[in-house]
């Protein structure tokens, strides 16, 4: 029987990570389409920036009571794992407690802190569940924002409901098994007791043996094979954010905010007609193929991995002034829009062999609305916000920049204001020999 269950085991887990590789071939691929930008600059900065933002979860505490709950989640899915790996060792050689005999009498110790770590799990994820579904915080509820509606409330609370799940197989799993060591079963030698499982043992106090044997076999399969398909889901999930956060955060913008990047190529020809740079006589001149972006091939690299990295928190959006006035903008549906298009084109090169076949559909357009980029403000609150430094005004500013530059299609009051920059290097329609005239007043009232 135990040879069966270790060749089970060995078969879930090679499915499990056969599937996540493909899933996670596939998301390079498609992050892989966006253009080359260069994030290798200052090494020791974006390592700082990644341990202090991701690793530490700086800007979460930016909200010390949410952030102390997530931080509670964050600490228990790394920690928790030294157990899992305990887990798939013994799955696969068919031992029990692999590690009991190499810790001694450190072991119950560590389980002890692997239980409070699940209780603590536990208790958030039913929190935030509460937050979510009875005291509807406003930034997560669908009502309010359309992105949210579907399929991103099922996620979050099934997410949620996963790990709840997962917490109380542990428990259930190490009640079971305590009771096993001190009757002495074969397998099940003692260990220490365990504090928070101690208070389950009741429930199965009056089982037969074989009835506890049952108990703790089916929740140490239900709790690894849920790893295995959590592992698989956050793939598909929003929550890939926990693992794509440190990647994200350490290829995150250095320069200070505000700070909007020139097209290269414009730029050059824009110094020449100035007079401030000479054309090189042996180049060629560049070819410009598009203006800013249409679809998520125009954008870079990064921009696309921030979209995989997007935790849907919605303080982007809540922060966004444009929002906040009724305005159809949302940073936060910008995000989820791009990474929707990505997963469309991940799917399309699924069903070509590897490559993308034109499917007649753009991320300007079929995916975000005109409407949404024009209402941007530029403010940087969005990218102040974000808890894993995405920048959502960058995907904004090179949609925009391709509609207006490429399609020519600018609000009448921005074309008036491109003129009276062009004619009168200001915005305003007065000529700048007057720009000075209400100092000249003043001096008058004296």
């Amino acid at each position: 029987m135990q040879i069966v269950q270790q060749l089970l085991f060995v078969v879930a887990l090679g499915v499990t990570a056969w599937l996540i590789s493909k899933r996670v071939g596939i998301i390079k691929k498609t992050i892989q389409l966006g253009k080359a930008e260069k994030r290798t600059d200052r090494p020791n900065e974006r390592l700082a920036t990644m341990l202090r933002v991701a690793f530490a979860q700086k800007k979460m505490f930016d909200r010390p009571v949410v952030g102390l709950m997530h931080f509670v989640i964050y600490a228990g899915f790394l920690l928790i794992n030294v157990e899992v790996l305990e887990i798939v060792l013994d799955g696969i050689f068919g031992t029990h407690r692999l590690f009991a005999p190499i810790l001694g009498g450190f072991y119950p110790v560590l389980i002890n802190f692997f239980e409070f770590l699940a209780v603590g799990v536990l208790t958030v994820c039913v929190i935030f569940l509460i937050r979510r579904n009875i005291t509807k915080v406003e930034r997560l509820q669908p009502e309010r924002h359309r992105e949210l509606n579907g399929w991103p409330v099922l996620d979050a609370n099934t997410i949620l409901g996963i790990e709840i799940v997962l917490m109380m197989a542990i428990l259930s799993m190490n009640a079971a098994d305590s009771i096993l060591q001190e009757r002495g079963v074969e397998h099940y030698h003692p260990v220490g007791g365990f504090f928070f499982s101690g208070f389950l043992t009741p429930l199965f106090a009056g089982l037969s043996d074989g009835a506890l044997v049952a108990v703790e076999r089916i929740a140490w399969w239900a709790h690894i094979l849920g790893i295995f398909g959590f592992a698989l889901y956050v793939t598909y999930s929003k929550h890939l954010h926990i693992f794509l956060a440190f990647p994200n955060t350490y290829f995150a913008n250095l320069t200070p905010k505000g700070e909007m990047s020139n097209m290269p190529d414009i730029t050059k020809e824009v110094k020449i007609m100035l007079g401030l740079e000479q054309p090189d006589a042996t180049e060629a001149p560049a070819e410009i193929g598009r203006f800013g972006a249409k679809d998520v091939t125009d954008l870079s690299w990064k921009n696309l991995m921030d979209a995989y990295s997007c935790t849907e928190c919605g303080r982007c959006t809540a922060a966004c002034p444009a929002n906040l006035t009724g305005k159809k903008l949302s940073p936060r549906k910008i995000m989820m829009d791009t990474r929707d298009r990505l997963e469309d084109v991940g799917k399309n090169m699924q069903a070509n062999g590897g490559e993308f076949k034109d499917d007649g559909k753009s991320l300007l357009g079929d995916y975000i609305l005109e409407e949404e980029i024009l209402a941007c403000t530029t403010c940087n609150a969005c990218v102040q916000e974000c808890p894993v430094l995405i920048n959502p005004l960058e995907i904004i500013l090179q949609l925009r920049r391709y509609k207006i530059m490429d399609e020519a299609q600018a609000p009448g009051s921005w074309n008036a204001m491109f003129n009276n920059l062009e004619t009168n290097q200001a915005p305003w329609k007065f000529s700048p020999g007057d720009r000075f005239n209400w100092a000249d007043n003043l001096k008058a009232n004296d």
